[in-house]
């Protein structure tokens, strides 16, 4: 019988699209909602329903990528750092991370980068040992077209081939419940590590800002606002030209552009804002969450207990003795997973959806 002691629990990353959540419908029988285009359906993490494989209960967590469509970076960075730190407080580890990319995606762009760029900086050098890089959407190209681009893949240094070099794995993924099945073979029986992130802020105390995750979203939300300040700065040029030269059509296209331009300097300073107050604030909330539900499991090992202590019929006692027994045996954390989803909805309306 697999109980929750043999249970792992693998993250699932990557870009909106790259097919998380249809990976682990397959392989879990979950029914996460999955998106039909390129709007992400994944606006929170979700748990899919555990399952067992190779005498192991295996639990997925489906989280959205960084280029989701209804949130910005750093609602996202917060949302699976407050997840992923607070599980860690139980005790919970990971045994591996599943990359997902799209090998139907004709270039590796500044979407896919960014996305990938975070991904090493939650998991860390020493954690990609337990990742493995999984390619997708075979059928959308021809087998001599995919061969080409996972090879670059794996042996371009602006790709894959660092994380390769440090004993992360690159594997297909056909979309067959064998395929996931055969990915899953390669982490279960990891032994499990905590990511970088857990570390820095579980361990080492750190601000999500201070994270290199953090860092490496602030870095990118800096050179996003030096970008926006240089092309504000040459419309207003282009615009005082027009001014002087009169052309009234091409001063108001040129206001329209500059607007436009202010309201994303704005989003930008707003994420920055979100970077270093989101997350203090949302695991302060799970926190307490944590600590309630930490005392109901006290209350109910120690009712069990004065029961044991008064039962006098031997098949009373046994019941009572396997209650316990499966309250000793993780039944805390046996629930804490749902409870970890029902409540990920409720923090939603703290990112604004």
């Amino acid at each position: 019988m697999v109980t929750n002691q043999d249970k792992i629990t693998v993250a699932i990353m990557g870009c909106t699209g790259s097919g998380k959540t249809t990976f682990v419908n397959l392989v879990s029988g979950s029914t996460l909602r999955v998106g039909d285009g390129l709007e992400s359906c994944t606006t929170e993490v979700q748990l899919s329903i555990p399952f067992e494989l190779d005498g192991r209960l295996v639990e997925l967590i489906d989280t959205p990528g960084f280029d989701d469509t209804s949130k910005s970076d750093a609602d996202i960075l917060n949302m699976i750092a407050t997840y992923l730190c607070d599980t860690y407080r139980t005790g919970k580890k990971l045994a591996g991370v599943i990359y997902l990319h799209r090998i139907s995606d004709f270039r590796f762009g500044g979407i896919a980068t960014r996305n990938f760029r975070m991904f090493r900086e939650l998991c860390g050098e020493s954690t990609l040992k337990n990742v493995v890089i999984v390619t997708t959407m075979w059928s959308e190209v021809t087998p001599a077209k995919g061969a080409t681009r996972e090879h670059e893949l794996a042996t371009n240094t602006k790709f894959f081939k660092s994380a390769i070099d440090k004993q992360a794995l690159l594997l297909r993924h056909d979309n067959t419940l064998s395929s996931a099945q055969s990915v899953l073979h390669q982490i279960i029986h990891n032994n499990p590590r905590s990511l970088r992130i857990q570390y820095e802020v579980v361990t080492q105390g750190k601000d999500i800002s201070q994270t290199a995750a953090g860092e490496e979203l602030g870095r990118e939300l800096a050179a996003q606002t030096r970008k926006f300040k240089a092309e504000m700065k040459a419309l207003q040029e282009q615009t005082n030209a027009a001014i002087k030269a009169k052309d009234q059509e091409t001063r108001v296209e040129l206001e329209e552009e500059r607007a436009k331009l202010r309201d994303q300097m704005m989003k930008a300073q707003m994420d920055t804002d979100k970077l270093l107050s989101n997350f203090k604030e949302d695991n302060e909330r799970m926190e307490e969450r944590l600590k309630s539900m930490e005392v109901e499991h006290e209350r109910q090992r120690a009712e069990l207990e004065k029961q044991l202590a008064a039962a006098k019929d031997r098949a009373e006692q046994d019941a009572i003795s396997a209650r316990l027994n499966e309250l000793a045996d993780g039944g805390f954390f046996a629930h804490l997973g749902r409870a970890f989803d029902s409540g990920l909805k409720s923090l939603g309306g703290l990112f604004g959806f």
